[in-house]
C-alpha cells in the first residue's frame, strides 16, 4: 500500500501501479488483482464475492474522493480469509451512516455507501495515519 509520496532514488525497485483516482479505477485493479491471486493460490472466488468485493472498492474509493480529499493510498490483496481492500485519504473525519430521509421523510441524495460497505464486508477498520488522514480496511469473504 502506499500512502506516502512515491520518489525515484531506486531504480531497482518494482515500480508501483499508479493509484486509482476514481471509483472505476479501483474497480479495475481488484478485478485484476483478484483474478490473479485467487488463480495463483487456486482460491475460488464465485460471482457475488467478486461482486461485493468490486462494491466495497467503488465505495470506500468514492467516499475517498467526495469526502476524503482524494485517493492516497490504496491496495489489495487475496487469501483464503477473502479479498482485504484497503483505501487511504487525507481526511480525519470516520465515516458515519447518514440519515436515509430529511425531517418531512423525502429522500435524500447519498449516505448509502458506508452502511453498503459494512454489510458486505465481514471485518471494516478504521485506522488513523501517522501524518494525518486515515486507512479504511475491508475484507469480503471469498465465499
Amino acid at each position: 500500500m502506499r500512502d506516502e509520496p512515491r520518489t525515484s532514488s531506486s531504480a531497482l525497485r518494482e515500480p508501483y501501479p499508479p493509484l486509482p483516482c476514481r471509483a472505476a479505477d479501483a474497480r479495475r485493479a481488484v478485478q485484476r488483482k483478484v483474478t490473479e491471486r485467487c488463480r495463483a493460490r487456486a482460491l475460488a472466488c464465485g460471482p457475488e464475492a467478486m461482486a461485493d468485493a468490486l462494491l466495497v472498492a467503488s465505495e470506500l474509493a468514492t467516499n475517498a474522493v467526495l469526502h476524503g480529499g482524494g485517493i492516497t493510498g490504496f491496495d489489495v490483496d487475496v487469501d483464503s480469509g477473502g479479498v482485504r481492500v484497503s483505501v487511504s485519504d487525507g481526511s480525519d473525519d470516520v465515516p458515519v451512516a447518514a440519515a436515509p430521509v430529511d425531517e418531512r421523510d423525502r429522500f435524500l441524495p447519498g449516505g448509502r455507501g458506508w452502511p453498503l460497505v459494512c454489510r458486505l464486508a465481514r471485518d471494516v477498520r478504521v485506522a488513523e495515519l501517522p501524518r494525518g488522514g486515515k486507512r479504511i480496511t475491508a475484507v469480503v469473504p471469498l465465499g
